[in-house]
């Protein structure tokens, strides 16, 4: 498609601060709230005596998780479509949006002031008494599942929410016990902070029994979902707000308890109410990511096919079972557990583990990127264990072109990868990274007293699903604008730029004739998913397609009807219905002045879903008498299927990339032994800078999904799958010849120089 706007169309308001975020709206008499927060990990509340922060001056309301009790407001529900081992359901503890009976992880909201200025909320805090007798802390998931540990939750027993075991059990047993080798690996993910650009803010305000809630949300739908469950709130009971939103990542695709508890302080004091968090408190509060140990065991033949694998795969929910995660945590390793490959028999076991850390969510990728991590790792070490090429493995076991569709073996969730030309990715990723120039430059690189290493993966990963439907409607304005409703909001990834393009180019029309509205309160009421799973273009974009095809048939037959021809008499050309031998031709825009409302069109299209992948060459060089390691080079070759804006796309591969290295080279949320988190600042916790890529070559090499009208797959997480295994994969290439066998995330200075101390290297 041809690119029409000189960059980004949102791009001149964002750069010069005229966005709209949520701290930017304000309303006439609101008040300001602040949140008292735990600063222990695991206490029972004895009493939270209130008295003097609520005849503090300007302090209007102090309530507590009693009141919300008493008002029915609980933390979000977590969804869970699969049964467990033995039929069981997930073990979800209810409770109040605010804490009552324990706190669970340190930061856990205890109670809300609202007041006449911020100031006065956030000094009326020091004036609150919580009365907290401490417990034994659960730090972690190793301490969880130990014998007697303490329970996060008396109804959740073992500290263990979800097992499930999936795939065929004995077939794996049989295949791997029979393999001429076998490769195993464990492997830590740790917590990352999701820190978006926009910290977690709320405005509520009541009309009548109409709560108006205006927050960061990457979707309306699964917000106003959400806010029924745990409000009982009715679906026309709710307007919910969100018009820019400055980073999302995941952590900004549910139900936070603030919201509600904001929602209630203003029903109470009969005033809007507004909230915004600052960084270290969003720090401390935001939803985290990843969290997780991953231990797989391959099993192959005498000529390098791959004959079984087994996962056992731990995922720390944190002291509460949030809306989002412990699904990601079940339902995208499925779909991964087996990676680009043809394997004959796959099994293994998730169990969701509590600790006293702060809850998870998705975050980019959602368990995606960990499960590339551990299969592409682990084919890398069945290379250096048992000889064979690495590369050479992989084409030897991945799937073939001619196997797509290719359902999934023995998972609870039927379904099938869509499409995928996993040769041709190898090909060109190894051409454009210059793989076989490799050992002359790690040959110099030794002659410099330095460590280099080439790296790659193979992945395939699953993106869009999590609704039924998408909604799409078109209305023509007074203005003469043809504005684009849609139940996603665009969090960066430049909805306002190719929504317009791709519908301006199917309908004849000038792009800047055309908006977006993502998630609007004033927009139709529509349903649809969110902008998550790297679903918006599949999902949206092609029912805005299919919008258009509808809105281009309705206008055909008003046209007909205003020139008194017959439909098929029509042409339409460059935005134009015409007539031979008639000189009067109809934009839609006039058709639209003539009827109005009579072009405005609603359509939907099934929640699809497709399958991405790509080929990633990562290398880096690292100073052995340091421990420093500098990423030179990394080669992406992605199939995302049809691809509407090229600068967009290589767009999000680019910041994928830069999270999912962020995690390899530095970023974790470190805890000590009390479950206090140590990173609480940008001080301590390390984000990915513009140096961290010294060189990115991008290719865009797609197949388009069969299951969509546009053929799109999806891009949003491709780079963070991919870059995990890829780069680690080459950090390791680049030790393991000096005796490292073992090295987890982050790849930091302190742990490389350790790691090669330990084998006896290193200065």
């Amino acid at each position: 498609m041809t690119e029409r706007f000189n960059g980004r169309r949102e791009d001149p308001r964002l750069l010069t601060g005229q966005g709209s975020y949520t701290a930017d709206h304000s309303l006439p008499g609101q008040a300001w709230a602040a949140f008292l927060r735990s600063d222990v990990a695991h206490a029972v509340i004895r009493g939270i005596d209130t008295a003097e922060a609520e005849a503090a001056e300007g302090v209007l309301a102090v309530l507590t998780g009693a009141d919300m009790e008493a008002a029915g407001y609980r933390r979000g529900v977590a969804p869970m479509p699969f049964k467990g081992r033995g039929g069981s359901s997930l073990l979800v503890a209810d409770k109040p949006a605010l804490a009552t009976d324990r706190v669970r992880y340190v930061g856990e909201p205890m109670a809300i002031v609202v007041a006449e200025t911020e100031a006065q909320a956030r000094d009326a805090l020091d004036l609150i008494v919580p009365d907290l007798e401490g417990l034994e802390v659960v730090p972690d998931m190793p301490a969880a599942l130990a014998g007697g540990a303490p329970l996060i939750h008396d109804e959740i027993p073992g500290n263990t929410a979800f097992t499930l075991d999936f795939g065929d059990a004995v077939a794996v047993e049989a295949a791997i016990e029979g393999a001429a080798h076998r490769v195993r690996i464990t492997l830590e993910s740790p917590r990352l902070l999701g820190n978006p650009m926009e910290p977690k803010a709320v405005l509520a305000r009541w009309d009548g029994d109409i709560l108006d809630l205006w927050s960061p949300s990457q979707g309306i739908t699964p917000l106003r979902g959400g806010l029924a469950a745990v409000t009982g709130l009715g679906p026309d009971q709710m307007r919910l707000h969100a018009e820019d939103v400055g980073g999302a990542f995941g952590v900004r695709g549910q139900i936070y308890p603030e919201y509600t508890a904001v929602a209630l302080a203003a029903k109470r004091v009969g005033r809007p109410v507004k909230w915004v968090s600052s960084r270290s408190e969003s720090i401390l509060s935001d939803y985290q990511g990843r969290g997780l140990t991953l231990s797989a065991e391959l099993g192959l033949d005498a000529e390098g096919r791959f004959v079984g694998i087994r996962h056992d795969i731990l995922a720390d929910m944190g002291g509460h079972v949030s809306a989002a995660g412990p699904v990601t945590a079940i339902q995208n390793p499925l779909q991964m557990a087996f990676g680009a490959y043809a394997i004959p028999a796959v099994g293994g076991t998730i169990r969701l583990v509590l600790t006293n850390r702060t809850p998870v969510s998705a975050y980019r990728g959602a368990v995606r990127p960990d499960m590339a991590y551990v299969v592409e790792r682990l084919v890398d070490e069945a290379a250096r264990q048992t000889g064979f090429d690495r590369i050479d493995l992989r084409r030897r076991n991945m799937i073939p072109v001619a196997a797509f569709p290719y359902d999934i073996p023995a998972m609870p969730a039927p379904t099938s990868y869509d499409s995928a030309d996993f040769g041709s990715l190898i090909d060109a990723a190894l051409a454009r990274a210059d793989w076989d120039g490799f050992d002359a430059r790690r040959a110099a690189s030794r002659a410099q007293g330095k460590l280099r290493g080439l790296g790659c993966a193979l992945f395939i990963e699953p993106a869009g699903g999590g609704t039924q439907v998408d909604q799409v409607a078109l209305t023509w304005e007074v203005d003469g604008m043809l504005t684009i409703h849609t139940a996603a909001v665009a969090s960066g990834q430049g909805h306002e730029t190719v929504f317009p393009e791709m519908l301006g180019a199917q309908l004849g029309m000038a792009p800047d004739r055309i908006r977006l509205k993502g998630g609007r309160s004033d927009s139709p009421r529509i349903t649809g998913g969110g902008a998550f799973g790297s679903r918006s273009m599949m999902a949206q974009g092609s029912t805005t397609t299919e919008a258009g095809r509808q809105m281009l048939a309705k206008a055909r037959s008003l046209a007909a009807e205003l020139m008194d021809l017959s439909p098929e008499a029509l042409s339409y050309d460059d935005g134009l219905f015409s007539a031979e031998g008639s000189n009067r031709s109809l934009s839609l825009a006039d058709i639209a002045a003539e009827l109005p409302g009579q072009l405005d069109t609603m359509a939907e299209l099934p929640g699809p879903r497709a399958f991405p992948s790509g080929m990633h060459v990562a290398e880096v060089e690292i100073d052995p008498e340091t421990g420093a390691c500098a990423l030179l080079r990394y080669t992406s070759v992605d199939d995302c299927g049809t691809v509407m804006n090229k600068t967009l796309v290589e767009g999000q591969i680019i910041g994928g990339l830069a999270q999912g290295l962020g995690q390899v080279f530095g970023e974790m949320a470190h805890y000590d032994g009390d479950a206090q988190l140590l990173s609480g600042s940008f001080m301590d916790y390390p984000m990915p800078r513009a140096d961290l890529m010294h060189r990115v070559d991008i290719e865009l090499r797609g197949v388009p999904s069969p299951g969509n009208l546009l053929g799109a797959k999806g891009v949003g997480e491709a780079g963070t799958v991919g870059s995990l295994p890829a780069a680690m994969n080459a950090v390791m290439d680049a030790l393991a010849p000096e005796g490292v066998a073992h090295l987890d995330m982050p790849a930091t200075p302190a742990r490389i120089w350790g790691a090669l101390i330990a084998a006896g290297k290193g200065a």
